[in-house]
């Protein structure tokens, strides 16, 4: 064999061989991808409690708020009491400077004497007119009646005569009916006047008790017992505000602004919760059921109460949320007994027990999917898995009672028919990521778990990943 054929055919062996290799490592590719498993959870039977978990703010269930009176001019605080400080029902906790109400008080006393002292001499001049009207009117009237008398004898007397006597009764009646239409029009001038001075009276009257009744009001008391809580001042920067910005809290000698809201009183002897609940645990959740109340500044400390209303219409959020969010129902929880260590403000955690589901099937909330509109299982089925319809029961915050599975049932976490074997769509979860019962990568919230059953693979799950 000659060199050149012995080099054609290493040439030769070695790109079959390459082919072989890569044919090899091709089919081993493509074996390896359909082996290709899932993380599974098996289908349980037991009892689920059905426990949903919310957080919310300790405030008192009655607050009575303080504001500034409405008076005319600017308000200046004397003294007021300290956030935190405990008052009484009637213990004076905001004053004002009351000099000028006192001012106005003084000028509409003045006003008022000034007004009554008037409407004494125009009482007393218009009776003084009135008398003489009567006296001038009588004297008139006398008149006519003689000029009456003389024109009885014109037949005694000359035709000049006669006539002068005519022309005298004639002015007597001018006279007389000039007198009682003066007397007429003056009485009404003088009541006219004197209705004057009485408004200016009632006026000066009405602005004497405005000026009692403001000076009263420049002490504010607390109408009930509790703990002073003191508002930002929002005059303190000037008219100078940007985002972020701390006021401070009003203090002795601000300038305050009638209508100002200066302070709160809140009652803590009756404490509540305020949280929010998912909209897929609204319907686990009822009035007068049993909560776990754990506050946040009390580490360690566990506090009974119960459920006091839930709202019966969910709230979106604030402006800028998603406007696909889930929705929220806001919820409203009272302690059993007050601790003297609680206060206003804190935060706390609250677990809300349900009713036990007794003797159900159940899986993690991730390993249901939404296929076509249906929840949807993956069941183990030879090498892959098959969808399966499943009829939901209850949910809890991590697990799912449902129908449609046997017992032992081994349930793909992760949707199979994804692309690229990613997560598919699964049904909603009652919170969202990251948060207590949160959906996690590929699931319906697996947060935490009930008393049996696995975890999901939530952030603070432990089931099977």
């Amino acid at each position: 064999m000659s060199a050149i054929a012995k080099i054609r055919l290493a040439v030769t062996l070695v790109i079959v061989l390459a082919a072989v290799v890569g044919i090899a490592a091709a089919w081993k590719s493509v074996m390896g991808a359909s082996k290709k498993e899932y993380p599974t959870v098996r289908v349980k039977r037991g009892n689920l409690e059905q426990k949903v978990y919310t957080a919310g703010e300790l405030r008192p269930a009655r607050t009575s708020t303080l504001m500034a009176p409405s008076v005319s001019g600017t308000l200046q605080i004397v003294t007021l009491r300290k956030t935190g400080e405990r008052v009484q029902e009637g213990d004076v906790v905001i004053e004002f400077d009351p000099s000028e109400q006192e001012y106005n008080l003084e000028q509409a006393r003045s006003e008022l004497l000034q007004a009554e002292q008037e409407i004494t001499r125009s009482k007393a001049e218009a009776a003084v007119a009135q008398s003489q009207d009567k006296v001038s009117i009588l004297q008139a009237k006398f008149a006519v009646r003689r000029a009456e008398l003389e024109v009885s004898r014109n037949e005694l007397v000359g035709a000049i005569d006669a006539k002068k006597n005519l022309l005298s009764l004639e002015e007597a009646k001018r006279r007389y009916a000039q007198l009682e239409e003066d007397a007429k029009s003056r009485i009404a001038t003088q009541q006219a006047a004197i209705a004057v001075l009485e408004e200016r009276r009632n006026r000066a009257r009405l602005n004497m008790q405005v000026a009692q009744k403001n000076i009263m009001n420049m002490s504010l008391k607390s109408p009930i017992s509790g703990l002073v809580a003191l508002k930002e001042n929002p005059d303190a920067s000037g008219g100078v505000f940007f985002t972020g910005m701390t006021m401070p809290e009003y203090r002795a000698g601000d300038l305050v602004m009638p209508g100002r809201t200066i302070a709160d009183i809140l009652e803590v002897e009756q404490m509540e919760i305020l949280g929010k609940v998912s909209e897929n645990d609204r319907g686990n959740i009822k009035p007068g059921q049993p909560v776990e109340i754990r506050v946040d500044a009390l580490p360690g400390k566990t506090f009974s109460g119960k459920v006091k209303s839930v709202a019966g219409m969910a709230s979106r959020g604030g402006f800028f949320g998603a406007s696909g969010a889930e929705r929220k129902f806001d919820a409203t929880f009272e302690l059993d007994k007050l601790s003297a260590e609680i206060r206003p403000g804190v935060s706390a955690q609250v677990v809300i027990v349900g009713d036990t589901i007794r003797d159900a099937l159940y899986l993690p909330r991730q390993a249901v999917f939404e296929k076509e509109g249906k929840p949807v299982a993956y069941v183990r089925a030879g090498a892959g898995f098959e969808p399966r319809e499943v009829q939901v029961k209850h949910r809890t915050e991590s697990q799912i009672a449902l129908e449609g599975l046997n017992e032992g049932d081994e349930v793909s976490l992760v949707n199979p028919e994804a692309p690229l074997a990613q997560p598919g769509k699964a049904l909603p979860a009652a919170g969202g990521p990251g948060a207590p019962g949160g959906a996690g990568p590929g699931g319906v919230g697996g947060g935490r778990s009930g008393p049996t059953g696995p975890a999901g693979p939530g952030p603070r799950g432990g089931g099977p990943r």
